[in-house]
């Protein structure tokens, strides 16, 4: 093996200490990249196909520019002549030498010519930019989810770029609070709300309307919250204009309400000052719904809570006079208070909802005297203890009937006898037009949680009559099909899924063939109805 030949060179020292310093990065790194750019250098004089290598020794700066070959057993094991020989060849210059091994002969220096000078240096310039980049991204993607002060270097399009000290964020415009404007050079606080690596580098995406933002700037105002005496449960904003926000005190001895109001105000105005004035209801939060729902449409005061939790609803029963207080101007507070809490709210007034449940009282009470052919007081003494339809009339137990004031004795199973004639009777009609219709008997058989037979009827009134049919539909199809609110989206994947299950029989069903479109399918028409 032939000695690099060495070439002093220790402005290389300073010149790497000046730029890991000015950049940031590590001094290894930096001499890294200087390698690289003279084995460029390098192979444009001795040929780029050539395997040559270049180090600089980090105490001297000598640089030292080697060629590499790779020993291989024979001619039939070469496969490029620049960068590999034979063991034959190897051994003329190094008896020792072992096939895998790699043959190392020192080059001359190179006489850097404006050209390869040139070269050299925009690869450091590249390579030490990249390096810097790759800096900021390790730096800034674990700061995700804090508040970092900068100055606004420049705005562009609405959108402001801002100096972040040792990187740049940008406040895109959406993320900006509403006539809020700044100039160059100003302070600015804003949330880091994601930071990602682009083909231009890392971009560090930062927000002042999120309502993380706020919940951030809390936690600096209000030690509670920093100590974690108080919790922020949830926050709701319309940037600019208002804002709530849900706390709970895991100290019984210290109100989480005051605590964040401050003396006089103090704490939450200085949250209200950076958010260009916008104000903020702090409400308590309360782990029963109905309470945190009320909580949250404050200053309205609220009459009356239903919750329907199977849909995800509330209604709300307020005073007239407090109907606008709590829509709030635009629909504001009510918007508001359900994002806060995660449930849709409906606001009425109390001659509203008197007047609706009179109205479902004559609709029930009418349908009560239609399938039982009763008079209108036992209709009526039906509906005030609670039945909302003959199902339920036909399958109670005989002493909730028995118990309901002004019945005579017996009548209770008669009741009873003419709920289930009528459910048989509109049974035997609802099987008559699937019949009428061509509903297909696997499909009526169908063991699928939530294929009721008026859910089969409508499917076959839209042309769903088998199985196969079923199965074939996408799930947005079946919900369009059935209407909106009848089905989740994930109750429309279950039913699809087990719709089809016939396919794989004898094999392991996955979601994967479940969804596969090329499914081995029977080619024999089912059987109707």
């Amino acid at each position: 093996m032939s000695q690099s030949i060495a070439m002093p060179r220790p402005e290389l020292i300073q010149v790497a200490d000046t730029v890991a310093r000015d950049k940031s990065i590590e001094r290894e790194e930096v001499f890294v990249i200087m390698e690289q750019a003279i084995q460029k250098a390098g192979r444009s004089k001795y040929g780029q196909e050539k395997d040559i290598r270049a180090a600089i020794d980090r105490k001297t700066g000598e640089i030292r520019l080697s060629q590499y070959l790779e020993v291989m057993e024979n001619e039939e094991a070469v496969e490029d002549e620049n960068t590999q020989v034979t063991l034959e060849q190897a051994k003329r210059k190094k008896d020792d030498t072992e096939i895998g091994e790699f043959l190392i002969d020192a080059l001359p220096p190179i006489d850097f010519g404006r050209i390869s000078s040139q070269m050299a240096k925009q690869v450091i310039v590249q390579r030490v930019r990249e390096a810097e980049r790759a800096r900021q991204y390790e730096e800034y993607k674990g700061r995700v989810g804090e508040i970092v002060n900068g100055l606004v270097k420049r705005v562009e399009f609405g959108n402001v770029v801002v100096d972040l000290g040792r990187a740049e964020g940008l406040l895109r415009r959406d993320d900006l609070i509403p006539r809020e404007h700044f100039k160059n050079g100003e302070r600015v606080r804003a949330y880091i709300i994601d930071v990602r690596e682009e083909a231009r580098g890392p971009q560090i995406f930062l927000s002042r309307t999120c309502p993380e933002f706020m919940a951030m700037l809390f936690a600096q105002e209000v030690p509670e919250i920093y100590d974690s005496i108080i919790e922020i449960k949830a926050v709701a904003r319309d940037p600019g204009s208002r804002a709530k926000i849900a706390v709970i005190s895991k100290d019984n001895s210290i109100d989480p309400v005051g605590a964040c109001v401050g003396m006089r105000g103090s704490r939450v105005q200085a949250v209200v000052a950076e958010l260009q004035g916008e104000k903020i209801d702090i409400i308590q939060w309360n782990e029963d719904p109905a309470t945190f729902v009320v909580n949250g449409l404050a200053p309205a005061e609220v009459s009356k809570v239903v919750l329907d939790e199977d849909s995800g609803r509330i209604e709300v029963v307020v005073p007239d006079d407090q109907l606008s207080l709590a829509i709030g101007r635009r629909g504001q507070n009510v918007r508001l208070a359900s994002h806060l809490t995660g449930w849709t709210i409906d606001i009425l007034t109390e001659d509203e909802e008197s007047a609706r449940r009179q109205e479902e009282f004559h609709s029930r009470s009418k349908a009560f005297i239609d399938a039982l052919d009763v008079d209108d007081v036992i209709a009526h003494l039906l509906v005030t203890e609670g039945f909302t339809s003959v199902e339920e009339v036909a399958f109670v137990p005989d002493n909730e009937l028995d118990s309901i004031e002004g019945f005579a004795e017996g009548i209770s199973v008669e009741l009873k006898v003419r709920a289930q004639a009528y459910i048989e009777e509109q049974n035997q009609k609802l099987m008559q037009k699937l019949s009428e219709i061509g509903v297909a008997k696997d499909l009526l058989n169908a063991d699928i949680e939530g294929l009721e037979i008026e859910t089969i009827l409508t499917l076959g009134e839209n042309d769903i009559k088998t199985r196969d049919d079923l199965a074939d539909l996408a799930s947005d199809e079946l919900i369009d099909i059935l209407g909106v609110g009848v089905l989740s989206m994930e109750q429309a994947d279950a039913m699809i899924m087990a719709a089809r299950a016939h396919w794989f029989e004898g094999e392991e069903v996955t979601e994967e063939a479940a969804q596969g479109d090329e499914a081995e399918k029977s080619a024999e028409e089912p059987e109707t109805a």
